[in-house]
């Protein structure tokens, strides 16, 4: 048995977890999930039916961690060697923009690509406050910088370029320089590129 089970569909947030478990180098085995008959495992392991879902088999016994983003901080603690989780100088930075990917910059984007608007004067009440206060936010940030917390790669990035990344090819953020350079970035390492390969084979052969 592998040290992960991964519980995935290659039309879904599971690429994120999927970049994330070969940046961190992860032994794991994959499930993928049918959207109409979800495997009792998952459902076992996470009521809520999601994907994606991983499994670690871990010598005290299995853990399940959901989410994308609680995943991929998940995998640079438990895999160290990898290096990717934040030295003391970078735990601000990590935390705070991986967290902000994960509240402020979804709910804006899923607002945005659902049509929702907030109604004029309940932009406080929000976690987002508005798109384009949260994408200038985030531009701001990334001008002039590297990666999330300055000069060296993190789990932060696999988060964080992850949203960037679809945002970029999907049409809801904006081609601005500083996303699109940070995006060839993501797109040139060789993580990215093993984990995208095998979700867009996958998405082929369900085409089929």
């Amino acid at each position: 048995m592998a040290d992960f089970t991964f519980f995935t569909n290659p039309m879904s947030r599971g690429q994120i977890a999927r970049w994330a478990l070969h940046e961190a180098g992860a032994d794991y085995d994959q499930v993928l999930v049918d959207w109409t008959a979800k495997p009792a495992a998952l459902l076992a392991a996470n009521p809520m039916g999601k994907v994606p879902t991983i499994l670690h088999h871990a010598a005290a016994g299995a853990r399940t961690v959901s989410e994308a983003a609680a995943i991929c901080a998940y995998l640079a603690d438990v895999l160290p060697q990898a290096g990717l989780a934040p030295h003391d100088t970078e735990r601000a930075d990590y935390y705070r923009w991986m967290f902000f990917a994960a509240g402020p910059i979804e709910q804006a984007i899923v607002a945005k690509s659902m049509g929702w608007d907030v109604p004029e004067g309940r932009e406080p009440m929000v976690g987002f406050g508005s798109v384009s206060r949260v994408l200038g936010t985030l531009e701001a940030h990334l001008q002039g910088r590297e990666w999330v917390c300055g000069n060296r790669f993190t789990m932060a990035d696999v988060y964080v370029g992850s949203q960037v990344d679809w945002g970029l090819t999907f049409g809801s953020i904006p081609p601005r320089e500083a996303f699109v350079a940070y995006a060839e970035r993501i797109q040139a390492r060789p993580a990215y590129k093993a984990a995208k390969t095998i979700d867009n084979d996958l998405i082929e052969e369900m085409k089929r």
